[in-house]
């Protein structure tokens, strides 16, 4: 179909592979949810493809027609693409906190967001108003039997995976206190040393001040924090990834500084207070996990800003972290219209290598991939090992800033690129890649990915052989709407169909 052509020379495209128009279309609340069997398929989705794939981000862009100023303040809205016997099923459902539902019944805005949604009533309403609505919207995971959306300033919502509904906040067993920040990027390990070799997922959360303090927690298989180790370190942090090996948690600490007072003053959310500072320098703190041995060492590199890690390992007494990197950070302004960015006017996220020596400054980075990329992912066994194959959301251009409108591989080993775009008319969101079951083969398996159609205004899921990106879909499961952009998601080979 045209809209997911492939453009294979520059001559055949238009000066830009996308308009804003286009783009914005994908920025519309979806406000059904949703539950159906996908009929409309293009190609045929792969048998041995079997489980789920679970994805957050924000369904609503407004509350009863009031925008929300910056879509990272959107209520969570679960996705769930389940994969069984060559057929897929298709359901979504929002998270029912309890500042949705108390929104929703008042059919107005209720709550002040941290990118800047303020209360109807100007800075008068809104002053000295402190209180955050957990909108559960960046993450969710499926471990320890449990299904759980993620927001990083607070603790996990629990749901159903057959139903999707709102079973309440989990605390594990009491380990987290109430209103405690559990981060939305959780690394899946999948031989802790410390575990017995068993496979252990790894988070972290932030407490921000002027020392900060970074808590590391580990779960076992059961879904039970089996170590909690907490860490104070200099300065404001504000981190939204980390990376693990392992033998150490790699947080990156921004160069950025906080001003509380217009957000006390109620002029301005939490996010908009938030300043980069590039005369500092960016700082690496290494925590070991094993608890027995305590204490955080910090390093510097180039000043910068980093969301997202695609991986870290050991080589030696070496560690090697590679990672989506911008110039600065992209302060959210209260007058601003997120809609109306304009891609040309910022740097793009490229992906940097950085190598470690503890004890042994200076830190060097080298530069991986120079086109506009974010969204990394790899194959979940090399999670905090070394890897060859790395896949990305990229720019259909190869170079300046635009939006995500492919899907990249990088072999690092021969510095081989395998591309496939769906510009001019698509956009894509995170890539997830799947093992082949019973594969050894690192690069054997397929990369799922949602794209946003604007042409037709609906979403697809769009499955491609991840051994060669180059050879097109492999299947297109086109949806019967759109979903709005969304943030991160996991796949689990458990099937959960109502």
């Amino acid at each position: 179909m045209q809209n997911f052509q492939l453009y294979e020379h520059a001559s055949t495209f238009p000066e830009k592979s996308y308009t804003r128009g286009s783009w914005q279309q994908g920025y519309q609340s979806l406000k059904q949810e949703f539950d159906y069997w996908i009929s409309d398929v293009e190609g045929q989705i792969p048998p041995e493809l079997h489980g789920t794939l679970f994805r957050n981000g924000p369904g609503l862009l407004d509350v009863n027609g009031h925008r929300i100023h910056h879509p990272f303040d959107g209520d969570g809205m679960i996705s769930r693409i389940t994969f069984s016997n060559s057929r897929a099923h298709f359901s979504n459902r929002f998270i029912r906190t309890i500042g949705y539902l108390e929104e929703q019944k008042a059919g107005k805005i209720l709550y002040r967001g941290v990118f800047g949604t303020q209360k109807p009533g100007g800075w008068l309403a809104n002053a000295f108003d402190l209180k955050f609505k957990n909108i559960a919207n960046t993450n969710v995971i499926y471990w320890g039997d449990k299904l759980l959306a993620l927001w990083e300033a607070a603790e996990p919502h629990r749901l159903d995976p057959y139903t999707l509904e709102t079973l309440g906040k989990e605390y594990f067993k009491g380990v987290l206190s109430e209103g405690e920040a559990f981060a939305a990027h959780p690394r899946f390990d999948p031989s802790g040393s410390i575990n017995g070799g068993e496979p252990c997922l790894v988070n972290f959360s932030i407490k921000p001040g002027l020392s900060s303090t970074i808590t590391i927690f580990e779960l076992d298989l059961t879904g039970a924090i089996v170590r909690k180790q907490a860490h104070s370190v200099p300065g404001f942090t504000f981190i939204h990834d980390f990376a693990i090996t392992p033998n150490y948690c790699i947080l990156f600490q921004n160069p950025v500084a906080f001003n509380p007072i217009p957000f006390v003053a109620g002029m301005r959310g939490a996010g908009e207070c938030i300043k980069f500072q590039p005369n500092q320098k960016t700082r690496i703190v290494v925590i070991n996990r094993n608890p027995d041995k305590k204490g955080v060492q910090i390093l510097e590199t180039h000043s910068g800003f980093v969301f997202h890690h695609a991986n870290a390992f050991e080589v030696d007494d070496e560690i090697v972290i590679d990672s989506i990197c911008y110039e600065s950070f992209p302060e959210v302004k209260p007058e601003s219209d997120f809609r109306e960015v304009d891609f040309d006017a910022l740097k793009p996220g490229q992906l940097w290598r950085f190598h470690v020596k503890l004890n042994e400054p200076p830190v060097w980075r080298e530069l991986l991939e120079n086109r506009c990329c974010e969204f990394p992912c790899i194959h979940p066994s090399k999670v905090g090992r070394p890897y060859r194959y790395l896949y990305m959301g990229a720019a259909h251009a190869e170079t300046g800033n635009a939006p995500l409108q492919a899907f990249l591989k990088v072999d690092l080993e021969l510095q081989e690129r395998q591309f496939w775009s769906a510009a001019p008319h698509g956009f894509v969101s995170e890539p997830i890649f799947v093992p082949r079951p019973g594969s050894e083969k690192e690069d054997d398996g397929w990369l799922l990915g949602l794209v946003y159609d604007s042409t037709h205004h609906r979403s697809d899921v769009v499955i491609l052989d991840a051994n060669n990106l180059n050879l097109g879909a492999v299947a297109r499961l086109h949806l019967k709407h759109h979903i709005p952009y969304g943030l991160h998601g996991n796949f689990t080979s458990e099937v959960f169909v109502p």
